[in-house]
């Protein structure tokens, strides 16, 4: 009876499809390669697709590239892993995975969340997938440093190193509670040894955005890192504006020259 139900929910086309991806063990399947495992013409292979996706068992990740949903799964569809993601939606590789996920990757914070932030250079946009929220940053070339890959099942990802995710951490410190905590980690990481800090300080010095330079040498200098250490960081604040420690309105309180920062309240 069960195989009766299935029968007239699917065609034999669709059958076809399913059974070939189920054997193929597929998780996240590209138009060129459903061309080379079924030899459809343009018109019914286009068909097929409308009709898989409408019944939930491809879901479009973006125009030719899908999940593929078997049915055993069910109404709710597979709980695909957001990791394999990003390396399918830039294939030339020109991102990394940053921000709250990496946060939380290296233990900065216990928070478990619902969204990923795919830094890359040339897709600014949000969209759903499955449950996840994928935020798709553009920045400029400048910012793609400080990146390594892991392996995700088949997949190699590129993320931010540790210490690249401290410096986004001063940079965008919402995940984790706003800048009083980015600091409170990176003056722990810093006094337990936990990075590397040539490392840190190198990436501090590179990254283009002088607030970021100027808050994380000012907390550095604050753990106790030696001024001679942070030379590279100082020579890239030289001579700029003033800059708040903390975001906000007021720009009261003791100034620190040597950083060119206003000491105002949290």
């Amino acid at each position: 009876m069960k195989n009766k139900t299935v029968a007239y929910y699917l065609n034999p086309q669709e059958i076809e499809v399913i059974s070939r991806l189920t054997y193929e063990k597929t998780t996240i399947i590209t138009l060129s390669q459903f061309d080379n495992y079924f030899r459809f013409p343009s018109t019914v292979r286009n068909k097929i697709l409308w009709k898989l996706k409408k019944k939930g068992i491809l879901v479009s990740i973006k125009k030719g590239l899908y999940i593929f949903s078997p049915l055993e799964n069910g109404p709710a569809g597979r709980n695909i892993n957001e990791w394999l993601i990003p390396c399918s939606l830039f294939p030339n590789n020109n991102y990394y995975v940053g921000y709250s996920q990496m946060y939380n990757y290296y233990g900065f914070t216990d928070q478990i969340f619902q969204q990923m932030f795919i830094i890359n250079t040339s897709t600014q946009s949000e969209r759903k997938i499955g449950k996840i929220q994928f935020n798709l940053i553009k920045v400029s070339p400048d910012r793609m440093y400080g990146l390594k890959s892991i392996k995700v099942k088949e997949a190699e990802v590129i993320v931010s190193d540790k210490e690249r995710t401290l410096v986004d951490l001063v940079y965008y410190p919402k995940p984790v509670g706003g800048l009083q905590k980015a600091f409170e980690i990176l003056d722990y990481q810093v006094k337990s040894k936990f990075i590397d800090l040539k490392k840190l300080i190198k990436y501090a010095s590179l990254f283009p955005i002088i607030s970021t330079r100027k808050r994380i040498g000012f907390i550095l200098e604050k753990a106790g890192v030696d001024l001679m250490e942070l030379k590279p960081v100082l020579k890239k604040v030289e001579g700029t504006s003033l800059t708040t420690l903390y975001d906000g309105n007021s720009r009261k309180g003791k100034i620190n020259k040597r950083w060119g920062i206003i000491e105002n309240a949290s």
